[in-house]
């Protein structure tokens, strides 16, 4: 049955056959080896894969449980060999966990047979495929990707699953931006202000509330590269990924929804850095998970577990 248990892997590989590598992500179904996301990325990262499950939960519907490597982005480990901590969720898990998707970690690349051979076929045959219609960029490439070759590919490899139907559901939820974006919580200082690393944005006041400072409220790092600041179901700023205030939201009236904040702008801005740290280059599909995307207070730890 279909959408039961899909597998996520990267593999880096020189595509292009020249000196540059890339990572490939690939989301395949279990149960018939069906490709429903495939494109090339500088790195696997939390922002990349949060990028392709978003695509496939849009395109696919949610699914039952996604099966991957122990990646950093994926698991917590305390210690390498040891099993993955549950109890602390990467911005990978949370995301997942609010969609009650299960993930499932590999322990041995026995057990991650079938990625492995499907890594086998696309090493061998895209970088011809690439080379004879002439692409040498990724921008190409994924375009190539996305219109053409997944198509071929799953003609000649899409097998029948064992059990008709699909476990695939409609996903409900209109807030998916929200949903696949790195948190994190911060306490609004006395001046109203949050910042993370070197970055400190300004929340002005609004309608409801003059101030927010003492209060807790979670910074959302969106896929585009824009951040938004959330107090409970209100969003109190907008920036454009250069830091740059942007164009308030519209209010939705008095039942709670998201309100207009009034003459957002930034305290200062002096490196507009992402708030996850990418996965290290890896060698290995099956790399041992050492810290989160970026640090979370034990209060937030527990309250993610």
């Amino acid at each position: 049955m279909v959408g039961m248990m899909l597998h996520i892997d990267g593999s880096k590989h020189r595509w292009f056959q020249d000196d540059r590598y890339y990572d490939l992500i690939v989301i395949l179904d279990d149960a018939t080896s069906e490709i429903y996301y495939a494109q090339l990325v500088e790195e696997e990262s939390t922002l990349t894969v949060m990028t392709a499950l978003k695509q496939v939960v849009e395109t696919q519907g949610v699914f039952c449980s996604l099966y991957s490597d122990r990646g950093s982005h994926f698991f917590y480990t305390a210690k390498a060999g040891e099993p993955v901590d549950k109890t602390r969720l990467t911005q990978v898990g949370r995301a997942l966990k609010e969609l009650g998707i299960q993930m499932i970690p590999a322990y041995s690349p026995q057990a991650r047979g079938r990625m492995e051979r499907s890594y086998q076929t696309w090493q061998g045959r895209l970088p011809q495929e690439l080379r004879k219609a002439g692409i040498t960029t990724v921008e190409h490439a994924n375009e190539f990707l996305r219109n053409r070759y997944i198509q071929e590919f799953n003609a000649k490899f899409r097998v029948k699953p064992a059990v008709p139907g699909t476990a695939f559901r409609k996903c409900g939820r209109r807030d998916l931006e929200q949903v696949f974006s790195i948190q994190t919580e911060r306490v609004v200082d006395k001046d109203n202000t949050v910042a993370i690393k070197d970055c400190r944005w300004q929340i002005e006041k609004c309608r409801w509330r003059y101030s927010l400072a003492d209060r807790t409220v979670t910074i959302h790092q969106h896929l585009n590269g824009t951040v938004s600041i959330r107090f409970g179901p209100h969003v109190v700023g907008r920036y454009a990924e250069s830091g740059r205030p942007l164009e308030p939201p519209k209010g939705r009236g008095k039942d709670g929804a998201v309100e207009a904040v009034e003459n957002q702008t930034q305290v200062s801005h002096r490196s507009h850095r992402p708030l996850e740290n990418s996965q290290p280059r890896r060698v290995s599909h099956f790399p041992t998970a050492l810290r989160l995307p970026f640090p979370l207070s034990q209060e937030n730890q527990r309250s993610r577990g």
